[in-house]
């Protein structure tokens, strides 16, 4: 069988490293906020290129937090896609703030900035850009709108962890980055962990005071907060993998490369290759008509795939009476109908990325 992904492979490239930094935590015996955590804070801005991080318990926390730290609540908007994991949606709505849904753009899959002003109102308040497969979205244009209305960019960079747009790293360019380290992403824990990036240090000071009950003082709350902290034995790991991150991104590159080589010139559609863009592909997503049929025969040949995703978080039940959509969403609709993920990450052996090509041809042949 061919995996769709292998955190195992993942941990046993790495695993003198991480067995090295969990024993050191174990034997530190401080496992909540402590060294590692703080000595992972301050590599990943560096390395991200923004001035302070704060980690925290998932991603999903992570919107949730730079949500509340630049003061989004009820009675605010934040426009985003539908066309992502549904933990965008779901932070704008936890906040009490509504989400304002726009559609993608076709060459890109993220969002449309074209859009953005039919979907502006009094209420608005942010924008979430979703960097989605390990694309980064069109920032200049995203932020040109931000900057005029006066409104915060944060970006979702939990599928895109080192991928450049204009030469700069994703995360680096809005008020605020948001990280995912779920164990399948381009650089993940042994288990949950997330992050929160910014460049304004009240918001830096906000971000650390909400992650744990909104304690200045221990067991004295100076505002309401939440409990998700990056633990250290997950923040040790993501330290020890974090020199690694570049490396494992051109594995990927190289994965993606040889796909294109070998899926050329048949009738589906490759994933966007953007000029001044450097994807880092968390996932290589094509587009095809008969995607169940492709889907089913890869199966039968054992090569897992998955869609991603195949309900748009506008359709799902939980966000129709939450959130606004001033347009329809006709490509987002398209793509939930026609995307395959295959498999991908940096340990998958080409030659089973040319088996994965060769069960694709014998399909397309049949």
């Amino acid at each position: 069988m061919i995996p769709f992904v292998s955190p195992l492979a993942q941990y046993q490239a790495h695993r003198s490293e991480i067995r090295a930094a969990i024993d050191r935590v174990l034997d530190s015996g401080w496992y909540i906020l402590g060294e590692s955590v703080s000595q992972f804070e301050h590599a990943f801005a560096d390395w991200t290129g923004m001035p302070h991080a704060v980690g925290v318990g998932n991603g999903t926390d992570s919107l949730v937090l730079a949500l509340l730290a630049a003061g989004v609540g009820p009675g605010d908007e934040v426009i985003t896609v539908s066309h992502t994991a549904v933990a965008t949606v779901s932070a704008v709505a936890t906040t009490g703030a509504t989400p304002v849904l726009v559609d993608v753009c076709p060459q890109r899959y993220t969002l449309a900035p074209a859009l953005l002003e039919a979907a502006y109102s009094p209420r608005t308040k942010a924008v979430i850009a979703v960097h989605l497969y390990g694309q980064p979205a069109d920032l200049a244009a995203i932020q040109t709108f931000t900057q005029r209305h006066g409104l915060l960019l944060i970006e979702d960079c939990a599928q895109a962890h080192g991928a450049r747009w204009q030469g700069q790293r994703v995360g680096s360019v809005g008020d605020l980055s948001c990280f995912s380290f779920y164990p399948t992403k381009n650089l993940g824990a042994i288990g949950d962990g997330g992050l929160v990036a910014c460049r304004d240090p009240q918001r830096f000071e906000r971000l650390q005071l909400l992650r744990q009950y909104g304690w200045k003082q221990r067991y004295i709350s100076d505002m309401h907060g939440l409990n998700t902290r990056l633990d250290e034995l997950q923040a040790a790991i993501l330290l020890a993998k974090l020199p690694c991150l570049d490396a494992d991104n051109a594995a990927r590159r190289a994965r993606a490369q040889r796909y294109r080589e070998r899926l050329q010139g048949l009738p589906l559609q490759l994933p966007p290759d953007v000029a001044d863009c450097e994807a880092v592909y968390h996932l290589f997503v094509i587009q095809l008509d008969d995607r169940d049929g492709l889907q089913a025969a890869l199966k039968e040949a054992g090569i897992q795939s998955l869609v991603h995703y195949p309900v748009p978080v506008h359709q799902q039940p939980a966000y129709q009476a939450t959130q606004r959509l001033p347009q329809p969403l006709p490509v987002t609709e398209r793509l939930a109908r026609r995307v395959l993920s295959l498999p991908m990450f940096p340990e998958l052996p080409l030659e089973q990325v040319d088996e994965v090509a060769d069960a694709i041809h014998r399909f397309f042949a049949a």
